[in-house]
């Protein structure tokens, strides 16, 4: 529809909207329904159905179906209906697993999911993207990507980068008002289209298009659902699973041929062989990686860490520099008017009297009348407006008529008001800029080279004071043309003060305890920039500017950063080439970003971390994660929370790779000695169904360790499967394989039954593995500091087992189907005693290396 050849009040009256009021909520939501959500495909949906799907046609399914196949031949009709019921306990047990893991997943995407500001029952309001109607009136402002389709109603200034729609590689400057005659698409400056982005200005439109109706939708140039790449830790667990399964049907096809060669049963041995294969190749590491990463990331976003990209989660605990913003990050953006410098004179602290100079001040923040300032131009508006002993601005007379956006070239920004006296131009900045742009001050004083070297002593020494320092300017317009940023009046200087927040310091320490270096990069002034840096402890001493910056090639520029923790006086272009130096130099960065032109550095850290409250959409888009609070403290906790994550993988891994091998090897011992094997294929089956549910599901909801963050980062260069992992599984693997032996060949060569036999081995492994997953929850921390209860899924998965074992053994009508006999007390206590001894002997490894750490600090500290 041509939108653009229309009247304003036309497009309104038809769409059932009005310009100050926008929709109705109820009306919204019928337009809504009949119209359908504003997107351009059909989101990819997690649904238990689907992954369940997926899994009975895996490999490791349908081997064990085959198994149950056999049974049905070979064994009885009993063998059949417990093999079968094993099979739909353990898909719905991986099943669950990997539906909450993609679940979390796609939360994340929910959450996350962009959102944009409408005027809706007459309150602007902020509702999700997708959820647009057409006759929404829409807010607009720079870095805002367009959500929809729309009719410019009030510009000020605004530009839109349409490339992506048009291929025009600059910014288009638009107007209101109906175009007459036929345009083009590039030629419709009275739209705002579905994906650009607009580059400067704000202002109002009414959206006549959502969904696949927008004319990006109608040109077929929409994004289409993908999943989301797998990340490197995700692939190489991947390779890890491919090259143990090779490992494994080794080993499931040498147990049983050799126990032909001793003159086992051929059945009997095919069956051992299917069921060791089921229970040895490790099909769960993929899922145990996407549950930790999935799951951790759900939880991160529920402290007001949006992870956007699992690959961030991944490389959290490995982070070594966190490059931060000052303003609302460091400090709380809540914005206080400390001082006012005007007519030569310093105000403090009451600024009654002060009115007309603070409506100036207004104007150079492009607030007009009838407009709520504080929702409108932000916390230093709002901090003018709250000002002791100010009372209401009158600006009733201005009209915001355009606007040149802040940029960081010009460090200012400029609003043309019009007046019945005539249009005027108001602008903001850094004080060093906009002086130098001033030829008088106030009443006409000529600005000279003295009076200017005092003005800026003056912004020194309230920067000085930890305030943020702008300086005010105005000038007449005398014709359409003459918006020149030149020949300018001095209304004065303002200083805000933005209180640290009060956890800052202590997470900037936490961070240097942890071995990751918090730098500063802000666009403030230098000494401003020092005060904060001071407040909240991070390095204080040398401090690099923007211009000085400029001035370094990339090789002196390194070797400067190695000192410096504090930029002042900075561009996002600064920003970047400040990460990617860093990058170069082996760090792993974190960066914080909330503006458009922040969108380069984002991508070249490792993590880009975008504020929730106050990034352009364009920022968001480039971020890894959002923070949704924009506190530093919540960078700090997401770092530990990452190691956390790794740390429970590593686990999960470790325990999960000790219990393939211990059964391995428990096969193979029997086989050497010429005795029967300890298992039968029913008793591997039900090993590896509790296997599973220790390894992916218990291990995900450890807490972190004591000492998480009073490690060094760890060195993402280092190898999952590292000398330090391969000696865990060996040792655990070592422990339980000793304790089943020693008790199978125990009664066994007591002159027991093969039956009893096996009984005494499946108990005592049932209670090994047990006590090795409690043992396995920390390489360092003693059992018995920790408090057991603290992992409570993992308490029930041991109870749930240890119950399953105190019924199956007594009870005889499981016994026949399950291949199992009642022991004694004294076969129970055997089987207890050798899993206790065998695998409890890493706690009183790890309480002796603890009683050391300790004597060594106090050492240390005399």
């Amino acid at each position: 529809m041509d939108w653009h050849l229309k009247d304003d009040d036309d497009i309104v009256l038809e769409l059932g909207t009005s310009k100050e009021n926008g929709l109705s909520s109820d009306e919204a939501q019928r337009i809504l329904k009949e119209r359908g959500p504003n997107r351009f495909y059909e989101p990819y949906k997690v649904t238990f159905a689907a992954i369940l799907k997926e899994e009975i046609v895996e490999p490791m399914i349908l081997l064990l179906l085959f198994v149950g196949i056999m049974y049905s031949i070979w064994g009885g009709i009993e063998d059949s209906i417990t093999i079968f019921v094993i099979i739909v306990v353990l898909v719905l047990v991986e099943v669950n697993n990997e539906y909450r893991a993609k679940r979390s997943i796609a939360s994340l995407k929910d959450l996350s999911s962009p959102e944009s500001s409408v005027v809706r029952d007459g309150k602007v309001t902020t509702v999700r993207t997708e959820d647009l109607v057409p006759g929404d009136i829409l807010n607009v402002k720079m870095g805002d990507r367009v959500p929809a389709d729309a009719r410019i109603l009030r510009s000020s200034g605004i530009e839109a980068d349409e490339s992506a729609l048009t291929g025009e590689s600059f910014p288009v400057r638009k107007t209101i008002g109906k175009i007459i005659g036929a345009a083009e698409l590039a030629e419709r400056n009275n739209m705002l289209f579905s994906g650009t982005v607009v580059t400067k200005g704000s202002g109002k439109a009414v959206i006549v298009s959502t969904g696949m109706e927008s004319e990006i939708g109608r040109i077929g140039k929409a994004v289409k659902a993908t999943r989301d790449p797998k990340t490197p830790l995700q692939l190489e667990m991947k390779a890890l699973a491919k090259t143990l399964v090779w490992v494994a049907l080794f080993f499931s096809i040498l147990v049983p041929v050799l126990g032909l060669l001793r003159g086992g049963n051929l059945e009997q041995m095919i069956l051992t062989g299917l069921s060791m294969a089921f229970a040895t190749i490790p099909e769960e590491l993929p899922i145990i990686i996407t549950m930790v990463l999935g799951l951790g990331a759900l939880s991160l976003s529920k402290r007001h860490a949006l992870v956007k990209k699992l690959k961030a989660a991944e490389t959290l605990g490995s982070v070594t520099i966190i490059a931060t913003d000052k303003t609302g990050t460091l400090t709380e953006n809540k914005m206080r008017l400390e001082s006012l410098y005007t007519g030569g004179r310093k105000i403090t602290g009451d600024f009654r009297g002060e009115r007309a100079a603070l409506d100036q001040v207004l104007l150079c923040f492009g607030v007009e009348g009838g407009m709520d300032p504080a929702a409108s131009r932000g916390p230093m508006a709002e901090a003018v407006l709250t000002a002791e002993g100010v009372s209401s601005p009158d600006l009733s007379g201005w009209r915001l008529k355009d606007e040149i956006s802040f940029d960081n070239v010009r460090k200012m920004a400029s609003y043309d008001y019009e007046t019945s006296g005539g249009e005027h131009l108001f602008s903001s900045g850094a004080p060093e800029v906009v002086l130098a742009k001033c030829s008088s001050i106030g009443s006409g004083e000529e600005m000279t080279d003295l009076r200017m070297k005092d003005l800026l002593e003056q912004a020194d020494q309230m920067a000085d004071a930890g305030q943020r320092v702008l300086a005010f300017a105005r000038r007449p317009i005398r014709n359409p043309q003459d918006k020149q940023e030149e020949d300018m009046e001095l209304i004065g200087m303002v200083g805000f003060y933005d209180p640290p927040r009060p956890f800052a310091k202590r997470s900037v320490e936490s961070c240097r305890q942890a071995g990751i270096r918090v730098l500063m990069i802000t666009g403030d002034h230098p000494r401003t920039a020092k005060a904060v840096a001071k407040a909240v402890g991070i390095q204080d001493g040398e401090i690099l500017t923007g211009a000085e910056i400029d001035k370094l090639d990339d090789e002196a520029l390194a070797n400067r950063i190695a000192q410096v923790s504090v930029f002042a006086r900075t561009t996002p272009e600064h920003k970047a080439r400040l990460v990617r130096l860093l990058k170069g130099r082996g760090e792993i960065v974190a960066v914080t970003g909330d503006g458009i032109n922040d969108a380069p550095a984002l991508k070249e850290a490792h993590i880009g971390i975008a504020m929730g409250t106050k990034s352009t959409d364009v920022a968001k888009e480039s971020a890894d994660m959002v923070l949704t609070d924009d506190n530093f403290s919540t960078i700090q906790m997401a770092v530990g929370e990452g190691r956390k994550m790794f740390d429970n993988l590593s686990k999960g891994v470790r325990y999960y790779l000790a219990c393939k091998m211990a059964l391995v090897a428990a096969f193979l011992l029997p086989i050497a000695l010429d005795v029967p094997l300890p298992f039968s294929p029913i008793q591997i089956i039900m090993l590896e169904l509790f296997m599973d549910l220790g390894a992916s599901a218990a291990f995900v909801a450890e807490r972190a360790e004591s000492d998480i963050m009073s490690r060094p980062p760890r060195d993402p260069k280092r190898k999952f499967m590292d000398n330090e992992m391969k000696y865990a599984i060996i040792a655990g693997a070592a422990s339980l394989f000793t304790a089943v032996s020693f008790a199978y060949l125990y009664v066994w060569y007591g002159g027991a039954d093969l039956a009893t036999a096996q009984t005494v081995a499946f108990t005592t492994w049932l209670f090994g593995h047990i006590f090795l997953a409690f043992n396995m929850r920390s390489l360092k921390e003693p059992l018995i500091s920790m408090k057991l209860t603290s992992n409570k899924l993992m308490l029930l998965w041991g109870l749930a087992a240890l119950l399953f074992l105190l019924i199956a053994v007594p009870l005889p009508f499981l016994h026949a189907t399950l291949r199992l006999t009642s022991l004694t007390a004294g076969q129970w206590a055997l089987a207890l005693a050798a899993a206790f001894v065998a695998t409890f002997w890493m706690e009183a490894m790890k309480i002796a290396l603890k009683g050391r750490r300790k004597v060594s600090v106090k050492t240390d500290g005399s």
